[in-house]
């Protein structure tokens, strides 16, 4: 599993949500204000920052926090099945 962090400059909550994430390997960050982190949100139909999601090998969606900062404890609980 993979967990994708998307960010952008001005938003003020995504600096915590790094900063939460910050102690996990397999994390992908995806700034919404270049063209290819655009790219990735639209497929993932993200609309607002931070938002976080757990993926599979698959990319698959598994869980997410959409315009929030994630659970941490609910993530390590993922990545651990």
């Amino acid at each position: 599993m993979n967990i994708k962090l998307f960010v952008k400059n001005d938003c003020p909550r995504c600096p915590a949500a790094k900063r939460a994430l910050e102690s996990f390997k397999s994390v992908e960050v995806y700034q919404v204000d270049d063209i290819d982190g655009l790219a990735e949100a639209s497929f993932y139909s993200i609309l607002a920052t931070p938002s976080v999601l757990v993926v599979d090998s698959n990319g698959s969606e598994i869980e997410s926090w959409r315009g929030e900062i994630p659970d941490t404890v609910r993530i390590r609980a993922l990545l651990a099945q």
